[in-house]
């Protein structure tokens, strides 16, 4: 349909693809709307986001699994809990933190959500399962501190569970609407999402542009995908002969 005109959107029968293909769809697509903004608000969010989360998600996935410490099944527990509460629960209260701390309107207020992820920390203790505790004991005989432990040993080991995490929070960050457009009081804090979404209530019935620009905002999650796919692969293998 992004490559089509708009007769040949609604003919009937339908034809898969054109017979002219109208490249220019994109490039008109694009310039009804600042979308080269919008990207660039999205990537960097997305990127950052993901950042984020991998570093807090297997620091606490780490400690949660190889520290013993006070109150560490009850806390796990409680964060395992997390995960049965449905975002809509913690909207309200997360957008008055966000009001309150001055950060709305602004990436860092963007971001707040994204920062950690529950699933993540119990992804990593799940993955670090399978790492013996001999091997951080020996580190720990030639001197290695708990920090150089986990960038030198822990981080390399953990490629392939960081990649699936690294896979599910960029798509979620990047495919986000509700709280962007919350937090964003201006066009130009806008998401590629959220200006998809104002872009179709004024085009009206021209989806070949439409099209167009969901086309263009699928190009960075698949490019994701592609370059993590052997480590994805690898970490569900492996998954399947730890356990």
């Amino acid at each position: 349909m992004a490559l089509k005109t708009p007769a040949e959107v609604f003919e009937w029968p339908i034809q898969l693809l054109p017979d002219n293909p109208q490249w220019s769809n994109f490039a008109e697509a694009w310039a009804r709307q600042p979308f080269t903004r919008y990207f660039q608000n999205t990537l960097f969010i997305s990127i950052g986001t993901t950042v984020a989360t991998l570093f807090t998600a297997s620091t606490a996935g780490f400690a949660f699994e190889k520290y013993n410490f006070r109150f560490k099944r009850p806390l796990f527990m409680l964060v395992l809990m997390l995960l049965m509460l449905p975002p809509q629960v913690t909207l309200i209260p997360t957008y008055l933190l966000v009001r309150n701390l001055g950060l709305v309107n602004t990436y860092l207020g963007l971001m707040v959500p994204g920062l950690t992820s529950v699933f993540g920390i119990f992804l990593i203790r799940q993955f670090l399962q399978s790492v013996p505790d001999e091997l951080l004991d020996a580190a720990r005989i030639d001197g290695c501190n708990d920090w150089s432990i986990y960038t030198l040993i822990i981080l390399p080991l953990l490629k392939p569970a960081l990649a699936v995490l690294a896979i599910f929070t960029f798509t979620n960050m990047w495919n986000s609407f509700l709280w962007p457009l919350i937090v964003s009081d201006s066009r130009e804090m806008y998401t590629l999402q959220v200006g998809i979404a104002f872009f179709s209530s004024q085009t009206g019935t021209e989806y070949q542009l439409m099209m167009a620009v969901a086309v263009i905002s699928l190009l960075p999650v698949i490019i994701m995908y592609v370059l993590f796919q052997r480590y994805f692969v690898s970490s569900a293998a492996m998954s399947g002969l730890n356990r």
